[in-house]
């Protein structure tokens, strides 16, 4: 079995290249010279004592130095930990907070870091190592690297996963997981290096950015376009812009992004999207209407709607769980919404119903390597075909665990399969997702997705879209009350809003709201990744701490 560097070695036979945008001046780079600089900065690594079984934290924006960091790292023997950068300028003291933790509890013996970045992180006594990037990077010579053993075993990511429902946990990765998902996702994907050019502006931090767009492109020899984050934040048509520019075949992002990218499309002109073949949407649940208005949206532009690729994935897998076929487009399953939030069955209803309907996204088959199965959350057993219960997942790329958390290791696998927290059911073999566990609202009897009160919310007047939690808190005699919190910027039309909101969440779930709570915009709580922290919100709502508007 191979290990990612001998896959990333023979990768560079194949003239690929990575191009860094966003930056100026725009830079390319052979996939080849980009290893040749991987081996020079592992030998730098190697010089400072990394070795075989190392651990290295890496903090800083996409740049070519980061990426040729990381690569470094695998080639010294030693395993990744990319830590998240600050998602608000408020939250500093818990980016330093959480950075420490993260590097502590990854046992990390080296922190490599941007020189923009090392101000915020000063050595404290017990700390590792502080080093720039600018220090290895570019700072050895590559015919001084020693190629260590390393075997398919090894750890090659520690992933720290997203926190959306808990604290987060370092999900291990071993080269063996990450290439059995990689070879599944290229082929589920149909995946050619020769033709296929993927753009990301995904943070490396994240599973899907990391994993899903640069290792699958840094692996395969295949062609890819690297952003940063915040450049698309700051300006959502830099990613339209840069699939046309590049005559791009395919990318990624979360449901919010492609909603994003369809306000941006309506304004541009001379767009060429035609080569477009996999909009991947996955990270966080797809909404039908955004990836409805998105399709809308670009198809002016040349993209074809069979492209829309609605998937699963999960970092405890390395990334891919279940994809559709491409070129098959957003397929729904319309169920009957009482019967799933009372029932937990998904009764087919005709899909041109709108009353007492729900639209879920089918996400297609797991990828080779992987099987899928439903089961329930509280007995374990194994449910049929369209019965609403936990997804467990057993094969070739799935984690062995939590990186010292044997209590968690344990938690997380039933039987030998390993338990996702999702709540979703089978149809003709492929997965539907309707809901977290842990996210659950049971209100009257009913099982309320807080995805359904969220989205519904999201397009009242005056309240930012994306930006809404649902969550339930003990109510009068012990029955539990749904509450919403949401962002908005009209602090002085609160009460209006907040009317608006009581009376759309009575239309879109048959029930009241126990409480509204309008906060000031950037303030709800958010994991590094972008996704709403609803526990993190319902303690800070129980405590009194919310900052409202």
């Amino acid at each position: 079995m191979t290990t990612l560097c001998s896959r990333i070695e023979r990768a560079t036979e194949r003239g690929g290249s990575i191009t860094f945008v966003g930056s100026d001046p725009v830079q390319r780079v052979t996939w080849a010279q980009l290893h040749e600089e991987a081996r020079a900065a592992a030998a730098a690594l190697q010089a400072r004592g990394i070795t075989s079984g190392s651990h290295v934290a890496l903090l800083g924006p996409t740049t070519r130095s980061l990426v040729t960091a990381i690569q470094a790292t695998w080639l010294a023997g030693a395993t990744v930990v990319v830590l998240p950068l600050p998602m608000r300028l408020g939250s500093l003291d818990e980016f330093v907070l959480q950075t420490r933790l993260r590097i502590h509890g990854a046992d990390a013996d080296i922190v490599l870091v941007d020189g923009d970045l090392a101000a915020f992180i000063e050595p404290l006594p017990g700390d590792p190592p502080l080093v720039l990037l600018s220090d290895v990077v570019g700072a050895a010579d590559p015919a001084d690297y020693k190629r260590p053993d390393i075997s398919p075993d090894d750890l090659a990511i520690l992933q720290f996963t997203s926190g959306s429902t808990a604290d987060p946990k370092g999900v291990m990765l071993p080269h063996r997981v990450v290439v059995a998902n990689l070879d599944a996702v290229a082929e589920a994907a149909e995946l050619d290096p020769a033709d296929d050019v993927l753009v990301s502006w995904l943070p490396l931090y994240h599973d899907m950015g990391l994993v899903g767009c640069l290792i699958l492109t840094m692996f395969s020899g295949t062609d890819l376009v690297l952003g940063a984050p915040q450049d698309f934040m700051a300006a959502p048509a830099r990613w339209m812009e840069w699939m046309s520019e590049y005559k791009a075949t395919a990318t990624a992002g979360p449901n919010f992004s492609y909603a994003l990218a369809a306000r941006a499309l309506r304004r541009l002109d001379g767009l060429d999207l035609s080569r477009w073949r996999v909009a991947l949407n996955g990270a966080e649940p797809v909404d039908p209407d955004t990836m409805d208005a998105f399709c809308e949206a670009a198809e002016r532009h040349g993209f074809d709607r069979r492209a829309a690729f609605p998937a699963f994935g999960m970092a405890e897998v390395a990334i891919g769980g279940a994809f559709p076929k491409p070129g098959s487009g957003v397929r729904m399953d319309v169920v009957d919404k009482v019967a799933l939030e009372s029932e937990r069955y998904a009764a087919p209803v005709d899909p041109s119903a709108t009353e007492g309907a729900r639209r879920l996204a089918r996400l297609g088959r797991p990828v080779p390597g992987l099987d899928f199965r439903i089961c329930d959350p509280a007995t374990g057993e194994e449910l049929r075909e369209r019965e609403v219960g936990e997804l467990e997942i057993r094969g070739t790329s799935v984690t062995p665990g939590y990186y010292k958390r044997p209590d968690a290791t344990d938690a997380a696998f039933h039987d030998g399969w390993l338990r996702t927290g999702d709540l979703g059911y089978l149809v003709d073999g492929e997965l539907v997702v309707c809901g977290r566990i842990k996210d659950m609202i049971i209100v009257g009897g009913r099982n309320v997705f807080p995805e359904d009160v969220e989205r519904a919310v999201g397009g009242v007047d005056g309240v930012r879209t994306g930006n809404v939690i649902a969550f339930g808190v003990d109510g009068r005699k012990g029955r539990e009350a749904l509450v919403v919190v949401a962002e908005t910027k009209q602090p002085d039309g609160a009460d209006v809003i907040r009317d608006a909101v009581a009376s759309r969440v009575r239309d879109a779930i048959g029930l009241p709201a126990g409480d509204i709570v309008l906060v000031a915009p950037g303030t709800l709580p958010k994991t590094s990744s972008g996704k709403l922290q609803r526990s993190l919100c319902r303690e800070r709502y129980l405590e009194n701490a919310l900052r409202t508007a």
